[in-house]
């Protein structure tokens, strides 16, 4: 598949990543208080009010809390009046067969790669490791990644996946990190074309340069983890999303962007999820 520039500068891909929706079928499901379908209808509404004409969703895993078909349709219906084709990948809270029943009637693609424009390319990894909350990439999965990287070595590539590649300085996260991180750098260092990795997951802002490759993951549209805490947090920052421009050099400039603080606090006396 390929995504095309809508911008004025046709060489440019400007892409939004809403992540960590923790949707439920229920319209009213909560998670640790926050109403998750009411923070994401008003993360979309306000991705909708930016002056950011970007040309696709990206949507890193965690799309829901109870691996409901329901709970997928909501996300679905949710991003539809931004009118852009959304890519997803599965997080360790979602069921794949439940996000599979939604695809053939709606603008989400679960696909494996995308060319982007004239110069970059869009890797998709699955990093779910069924049961568990961290994550690891299969032989298949690196195999692909490998493909990829050899089949476009002209294309500046970014990577996707669920699962942080890079341990974020917080103990009870970093238990749940990419298992065997080391064989997945192993692949991108042979190649000079990743430029760039995100991810969901860590519910909070990490924006790195790691064997020059730029590394980040972006806050929830619901709860958001307090950065460097080795037992579970909660932080006190607003439902966020990324704006993420690429240019033909390969270069890309990006920030994070949030809802009013104080919106959508969540019961900061919970010792878990």
């Amino acid at each position: 598949m390929k995504v095309t520039s809508s911008s004025s500068d046709s060489s440019t891909i400007k892409l939004v990543q809403i992540t960590d929706t923790h949707l439920f079928e229920p319209a009213d499901g909560t998670l640790l208080s926050v109403k998750t379908l009411d923070s994401f209808n008003a993360v979309v509404a306000a991705v909708a009010a930016q002056e950011f004409s970007f040309d696709a969703i990206l949507s890193t895993g965690d799309i829901s809390q109870d691996h409901s078909a329901g709970s997928y349709q909501r996300f679905a219906e949710g991003i539809a009046p931004l009118n852009k084709t959304c890519f997803w990948l599965p997080g360790n809270h979602d069921f794949k067969p439940s996000m599979q029943s939604v695809l053939p009637s709606c603008q989400i693609e679960q696909i494996e790669h995308v060319l982007l424009g004239e110069h970059w390319q869009m890797i998709m990894l699955d990093s779910q490791v069924v049961g568990v909350p961290h994550g690891r990439l299969s032989d298949q999965q690196l195999q692909l990644l490998e493909d990829k990287l050899a089949q476009y070595p002209q294309r500046h590539t970014l990577v996707l996946l669920h699962h942080h590649p890079l341990l974020v300085g917080s103990r009870w996260l970093d238990q749940h990190t990419l298992k065997d991180a080391e064989n997945f750098w192993q692949v991108v260092e042979k190649y000079n074309n990743v430029k760039a990795v995100m991810c969901g997951h860590v519910h909070q802002d990490m924006n790195v340069v790691h064997q020059g490759v730029r590394v980040m993951a972006t806050p929830s549209t619901c709860i958001q983890f307090k950065p460097n805490s080795d037992d579970f947090a909660l932080d006190t920052l607003s439902p966020g999303w990324r704006e993420l421009e690429l240019y033909c050099d390969g270069n890309l400039s990006t920030q994070v962007k949030r809802l009013a603080p104080g919106s959508f606090q969540p019961d900061f006396t919970s010792a878990g999820y």
